[in-house]
């Protein structure tokens, strides 16, 4: 009997597949399922706050983006910057901040693993890594243009 035809006429649920069947098809029976616990609000939220510290502990990068978060801040507050450009600020702030922690929790999964796929997944790493380049370079042009803009305002500055 062919490869194809064992699949369809269920040989694969009897123990008689192929290697590659095997490596993608496993599934635990009912039985054996894990049960849903019933989680509350808190033990989320606080399974949140302990990721995040997972996510910044260890990572030099996070250092750099509250170095510049506190500059960024602090600038809008002596600008004097209205509503608009704060809701604009703290959304690129988020954008980079997010962007850095899905990055991190990749790089953590990415500990874990063996060699071989270590090897094979490389490029899901560079791609995290694009995500945030990406976030920052966003959350800069943003930054310059509300602050330029602002200054603007401020000092009436006669644009070329």
């Amino acid at each position: 009997m062919r490869e194809s035809q064992r699949a369809k006429t269920g040989e694969r649920e009897s123990g008689k597949m192929g290697e590659s069947q095997r490596s993608h098809s496993f599934t635990l029976p009912l039985s054996h399922a894990p049960e849903k616990s019933v989680r509350t609000w808190r033990a989320k939220f606080a399974d949140a706050f302990q990721g995040l510290t997972y996510g910044v502990q260890g990572q030099s990068s996070f250092f750099v983006h509250f170095f510049i978060t506190a500059l960024v801040l602090a600038s809008a507050t002596v600008l004097g910057c209205p509503l608009r450009d704060w809701l604009a600020l703290l959304f690129c702030i988020g954008l980079v901040l997010t962007a850095e922690l899905f990055n991190s929790a990749l790089e953590a999964l990415f500990q874990g693993f063996d060699d071989r796929l270590k090897a094979r997944s490389h490029r899901a790493l560079d791609i995290a890594a694009a995500a945030v380049l990406m976030a920052s370079i966003t959350a800069a042009v943003v930054g310059s243009l509300v602050f330029l803009n602002r200054l603007h305002e401020l000092l009436d500055w006669q644009w070329l």
